[in-house]
């Protein structure tokens, strides 16, 4: 006999919310030109966002993307990027590299790990001579 599966639905909870007229009409228009089909669908990923930004400053657990672009004709650059990432392979997931044009190319580390250690990585990739630009996209690692 298959054990019976149990679907645990999320709770809605409704409560109001009061603000200035002009900022709603804003956050409406906003939210509008990005597609929401629902004012709430928009104000849940708000506070999730929130949730994850405070996770990031406070030293739990995160996913994200270190996203940079350099010249890999740089002297050694190729070598020093790779040795850097071993150096972090306890929250390198995984690297895509794209070829931008014959002298640029864009790479992707995916990482998960302490922020603190996610920042590290970026800011050694950020700081390395031929990298132009560095960013990092980050996420919950799924749990709130």
């Amino acid at each position: 006999m298959q054990p019976k599966k149990t679907l645990m639905k999320d709770k809605i909870v409704r409560f109001g919310v009061s603000l200035e007229k002009e900022l709603l009409d804003i956050f409406d228009n906003q939210i509008k030109k990005q597609k929401y089909p629902t004012r709430s669908k928009a104000i849940a990923d708000l506070m999730r966002k929130e949730i994850v930004q405070h996770k990031w400053r406070t030293g739990k657990q995160v996913a994200g993307a270190i996203v940079f672009i350099y010249n890999h004709h740089k002297r050694n650059i190729v070598d020093r990027i790779i040795d850097i990432q071993h150096d972090f392979s306890n929250i390198v997931v995984s690297t895509q590299h794209v070829h931008l044009s014959h002298d640029e190319c864009l790479e992707i580390v995916v990482v998960k790990g302490k922020p603190e250690n996610v920042e590290e990585l970026a800011n050694s990739i950020r700081t390395t001579k031929g990298v132009e630009h560095c960013t990092v996209a980050f996420t919950s690692t799924g749990k709130l």
